[in-house]
């Protein structure tokens, strides 16, 4: 499959493309800095040079286009401001459904955030994102155009993956590996069946290939 990934240079993104490079697949990564492209390239992906908070959802589509999935795994990242979060976690999120759609692709997978909510209340930096999160999270599940999974992974740890979660509408709070979050997206794009699902990901006993089989149902 060719899988376009928005914010192909985070630290998800990067380990979600060497997994989809290893097995075969073409990862494209969408990064904002040039800089950025030799990591990709080492990662097995090849980059585009696109910054989503000033493109056109035209310019979008047409990296889109031709492609099997897209995943939304872009964020404003530490230190920036309540502006950019919904610059980035939101707008970008919702131009990169725009395009999904003008492009033709119906495969849409979103890292989000567990507590992800647009009524969140606060006035802290991490409330603006968690609210970000959340009106992307609808925005992507109003699109009856899209064959949409959300996946809102706990606390992010850079501890080496285990290979085993836990997976499901509700797990309660918990951390879990970036390793075990990419696996899992691989997982869902491997798993056409969990369309529809807004997931919860922590760490737990669970292969983490029997986990999205449970999910699907299959």
């Amino acid at each position: 499959m060719r899988i376009v990934i928005a914010g192909g240079h985070g630290r998800i993104a990067l380990r979600l493309e060497r997994l989809l490079s290893a097995a075969g697949h073409e990862p494209v990564g969408i990064v904002r800095r040039p800089e950025q492209a030799g990591d990709l390239r080492e990662a097995g992906a090849e980059p585009v040079v696109l910054d989503l908070e000033s493109a056109s959802v035209e310019e979008v589509a047409e990296v889109l286009r031709g492609a099997d999935a897209a995943v939304f795994a872009a964020g404003a990242g530490p230190g920036s401001g309540a502006d950019r979060k919904d610059t980035v976690d939101r707008a970008a999120a919702v131009l990169f459904a725009d395009a999904a759609e003008r492009a033709g692709v119906r495969r849409f997978v979103v890292v989000s955030s567990m507590g992800a909510d647009a009524g969140h209340p606060g006035d802290e930096v991490f409330d603006a994102y968690l609210r970000a999160k959340g009106a992307a999270d609808d925005e992507v599940r109003s699109r009856p155009a899209l064959d949409w999974t959300i996946l809102r992974p706990g606390a992010l740890t850079d501890d080496a993956g285990k290979g085993t979660v836990r997976l499901g509408a509700t797990t309660g709070r918990g951390p879990v590996p970036r390793d075990d979050v990419a696996a899992t997206v691989a997982e869902l794009l491997d798993t056409p069946a969990t369309a529809g699902l807004t997931l919860e990901l922590i760490a737990g006993p669970t292969p983490l290939s029997v986990a999205v089989k449970d999910v699907a149902g299959n």
